[in-house]
Order: C-alpha cells, then sequence, then structure tokens
C-alpha cells in the first residue's frame, strides 16, 4: 500500500511536543478511544506538504478564501457528484456545528421551530435551544431484525412537523447510523419540505465516504433542484481526511437570496478564514483523492471485522453502517452489562476500558457509537476488550 494505514501514531504522549487531543486526553492512559470522530491516521502528503510550505513562509496573518480554493470545490463537485456549483455560492466558514446554529440564527426567528430526525449526532439537538428556537424531533425507524438498515420514517417526520416549524437540519450520509437514504427516501422527504414550505440544512459531511464499491453521493440540492432555493449544503474536508482541528468547512448556497440571508447573520459571529486550514482544504481536495480511495479499502475491511465481530456478542444488533467510519450499535439486550442498563457506554468503559460515544446523546438511550477509524492493530485490541464483557 502507498500509504500508511497500519502503524499506530502517538498521539497521547506524542514525541516533540505536547499536543492535547480530545480523542486521547479526555480519559486515563489505560483506556481506548473509539469515540469522538477524528480517525487516528496521518493526514494525506499532499496535506502535510502544503502545510509545511505554508508554515515556513513564517507569517501567518489575516488571510482570504483564494479563488483556486473555490474552484477546487467546484471541480470536486463536479467530478465526484456530478453537481454544477459556482465559486460565488461557497461561503467558507469555521464548522460544520458551527454553521449549523448561524443557519438557525440567520433562517428563523425566536419561536420557529427546528426539526431533526434522531438518533443524530448530538450538536443538532442544542441548535434550536442554544438559538431561542423551538426543538423538534422525528424517530428514524428502527431495523426490523439484526443487520436491516434503519429507515426514514416519514410519516413520523410529518406528524412532528407544526405551523411553527420553519427549518429541517438534515444529515447524509446519516451520523450515527451510516445510512445512505435511498431515492425514494430522498424524494418522499423533498415532498415534505415544499409541502410545508420548509427551510433546509443539509449536512453532508461524510459524502465522501462511502464504503459500498460504486456508491456515489448525490447532494439533496442537485438531486431536488427544484428545492435548491431552500437548502443550504454544508461541506468540509474534515472527517474525510483527518483534518478537524483545522476548523474550516464550506457553504454551498446556490439561492442568492438565501446566502445573503446567511452572510449577513455571519458577519461578527465567526473569525476570519483559518489560513492553515484553508491551505488544507486545497491541497486535500486536489491532491488527496488518491489517499481517500485507499482509506475506503481499510475502512471496508474493519467494517467486515466489526461486524463479524458484533455477531458473536449476544444481544448485541448492528446495522453494518454505508457509510462514514462510525458504526451505531444497540445494546439495549446486551448480555454482560446489568447494573448499566442506562449508559452501556460507561459499562464498557468501566469493565472493557474501551470509550465509546454514548447514544442518549444522539437522542436514543441503550446503544452506543463506536470509531473504528483507526489502525487494525488498535481496533483489534478494542474489539477484544469488548469481548470480555459481551461475548465472555
Amino acid at each position: 500500500m502507498e500509504y500508511d494505514f497500519a502503524t499506530p501514531v502517538e498521539r497521547r504522549h506524542p514525541q516533540g511536543g505536547d499536543w492535547p487531543s480530545q480523542k486521547w486526553h479526555h480519559y486515563g492512559d489505560e483506556v481506548l478511544p473509539l469515540w469522538v470522530a477524528d480517525m487516528d491516521f496521518v493526514s494525506p502528503p499532499a496535506v502535510v506538504e502544503a502545510l509545511r510550505a505554508r508554515v515556513d513562509h513564517g507569517v501567518y496573518g489575516y488571510g482570504l478564501v483564494p479563488d483556486s480554493l473555490r474552484h477546487t470545490l467546484c471541480a470536486w463537485s463536479a467530478t465526484h457528484y456530478g453537481w454544477t456549483i459556482e465559486p460565488e455560492w461557497q461561503l467558507w466558514l469555521p464548522g460544520v456545528v458551527p454553521a449549523l446554529h448561524l443557519a438557525s440564527l440567520a433562517l428563523t426567528e425566536p419561536g420557529d421551530g427546528v426539526l431533526t430526525v434522531t438518533p443524530i449526532y448530538p450538536p443538532f439537538l442544542k441548535v434550536a435551544e442554544r438559538t431561542g428556537r423551538l426543538p423538534q424531533r422525528a424517530a428514524m425507524r428502527a431495523p426490523a431484525a439484526p443487520g436491516e438498515p434503519w429507515c426514514l420514517d416519514l410519516e413520523a417526520l410529518e406528524a412532528a412537523i407544526t405551523p411553527a416549524t420553519r427549518l429541517l437540519l438534515w444529515c447524509q450520509p446519516h451520523n450515527p447510523t451510516g445510512r445512505i437514504w435511498t431515492r425514494e427516501e430522498l424524494a418522499g422527504l423533498a415532498a415534505l419540505v415544499a409541502r410545508h414550505d420548509l427551510l433546509v440544512v443539509s449536512d453532508e459531511l461524510h459524502c465522501d465516504l462511502l464504503l459500498d464499491e460504486g456508491a456515489r453521493h448525490r447532494p439533496l440540492a442537485a438531486a431536488f433542484p427544484e428545492l435548491a432555493s431552500r437548502i443550504l449544503t454544508l461541506w468540509a474536508p474534515s472527517k474525510t481526511f483527518n483534518l478537524a482541528g483545522l476548523t474550516t468547512a464550506c457553504a454551498v448556497i446556490p439561492d442568492a437570496g438565501l446566502r445573503r440571508r446567511f452572510a449577513a447573520m455571519v458577519r461578527g459571529l465567526q473569525p476570519d478564514g483559518n489560513v492553515l486550514g484553508l491551505v488544507a482544504a486545497e491541497a486535500a481536495y486536489a491532491r488527496g483523492d488518491p489517499w481517500r480511495r485507499a482509506l475506503l479499502g481499510v475502512l471496508r475491511g474493519h467494517r467486515r471485522t466489526l461486524v463479524e465481530r458484533v455477531a458473536q456478542w449476544p444481544g448485541v444488533a448492528m446495522s453494518p453502517p454505508e457509510s462514514t467510519y462510525l458504526a451505531w450499535l444497540d445494546l439495549r439486550r446486551a448480555h454482560g452489562l446489568a447494573g448499566h442498563e442506562g449508559s452501556p457506554k460507561q459499562a464498557l468503559l468501566e469493565r472493557a476500558g474501551v470509550a465509546l460515544s454514548e447514544g442518549a446523546a444522539f437522542g436514543w438511550p441503550g446503544f452506543v457509537r463506536l470509531n473504528f477509524g483507526t489502525t487494525a492493530s488498535q481496533l483489534d485490541t478494542a474489539l477484544e476488550r469488548l469481548d470480555r464483557v459481551l461475548r465472555d
């Protein structure tokens, strides 16, 4: 393999510096962290080289989004998604989570309803509360049998809509279940959005990590161009190329009026562009695709390992993720977790020394999210520890 995805990178006690990591320093040295969604792989060589050249310049003053980055993202979208976008549609931001909050402030009024579908990445569930809006939720349809997919429950979603509902926070591919929504599901969603006159923020952060061979991402705004004036699409290189700490993302907004509203709200509520993050983003989108394709091969192997291991754990269910490096495990009937019915995450932390993400934070207690974006050796060690609790 041209790239090294096998050698563990020391992140807890790195040689040459003290660089605290959310993932690796939240728990003690005895814990293996498979929780927060960053990977344990060195970013693409093209990105490292570009950052090294920028750092060597020695001046890190206020920057601007280069035209070359805008055109690079346009080319990436056309090549990978079949969607022709324009440079002026892009507003570069310090991350997807800030963008969710800014969108709520820009596109709704106090008291308006902000709707999302659970289980969902936890910041989605905080947006309405933090921005003075009305939080609204609809649940997905859980798998009917082990291994079957989670599904969008359009009836439940429509039932959650009230006259106050104004904004839908959408996620595709879906975090945490890893679902790639079907055309039928998305068509039903599009009809519902139009029928209820909703605006949509479509978080497509994991769209370049589709695990099934031949799968191709289609942005919501591209799949339903008649709704493009209602949709704000969020992309970032952070998950795909392991650049989360460089805080760089992009809102793609085709509609000029919607773009003006969002841009007006952003002023003063976010910093100027991260000069290193912008350099990294351009290098990733321009020259990082061979690395991404190699990464997908590694993640497919890890998914296969995880599916085989979960099948050996009595009472544990998992629908194999179709995208991302995240797995959503149902532990509500798991053996070996007596006394921790409300928090399987805490049980596994205490008994196995493995840190996972708590399902209750995603709106579904009794579940955990497992990050398999790590080396095979670290994943194997973590699974052996989990074996001792969930199988033995």
